[in-house]
């Protein structure tokens, strides 16, 4: 079933309504509606995303253990606008474990609650993991936090951090920190 933001709205609108014992007035009704809206709208917090659309060359140096030579290896990556420039969807394709993958990341910024926030899926995996932060610097850098398992190991709740780092308009940079320590980064670099 396909719904639509006006769709949604309506819909809280006439629960609102089905409420009458709840006495909302018609301008009560009329600001919620308002305030729907606004938290609906993308703004320049979603503008600054843009600095991640288009095609890419990725150059991934991954950790096993802090201390370690890094495992490199290169990728691409293709980033675009979806859902009305709602959210930054970006299709990643490389080597881990020296097995070609793909990888599927969405990015937005929630207005209601103000921040930044990721989904990551793949092709090697069943879980899915989500971040959530704040950016800086005029949102230049944008710096994620959320937990996951590892299959590996089988530890469990392990603190990721991602950090997002925009250098110019042709280069971005993306960090991973396991429990504090750096597990992975890519330099992107435009096509």
């Amino acid at each position: 079933m396909k719904h639509n933001h006006d769709d949604s709205a309506t819909a809280v609108l006439e629960r609102a309504e089905d409420k009458s014992s709840s006495g909302k007035s018609d301008a009560d009704k009329a600001e919620m509606l308002k305030n729907m809206e606004a938290a609906g709208t993308p703004g320049p917090a979603h503008q600054a995303l843009a600095a991640f659309v288009g095609e890419w060359k990725a150059e991934v140096k991954c950790w096993s253990e802090p201390g370690a030579e890094p495992n490199v290896s290169e990728g691409t990556s293709k980033a675009s606008w979806t859902l009305n420039g709602h959210f930054l969807e970006e299709e990643f394709h490389g080597e881990m474990m020296g097995k070609p993958f793909a990888g599927l990341t969405l990015m937005g910024y929630d207005n209601t609650k103000q921040t930044f926030n990721t989904v990551w899926l793949s092709d090697m995996q069943t879980a899915m993991f989500t971040s959530e932060g704040k950016g800086t610097n005029d949102n230049k850098v944008i710096t994620l936090e959320g937990k996951t398992d590892c299959a590996a190991t089988g530890q469990k709740d392990i603190a990721v951090k991602t950090v997002f780092r925009v250098i110019s308009p042709d280069k971005h940079i993306f960090e991973m920190f396991n429990d504090n320590a750096k597990s992975m980064e890519i330099i992107y670099t435009r096509k």
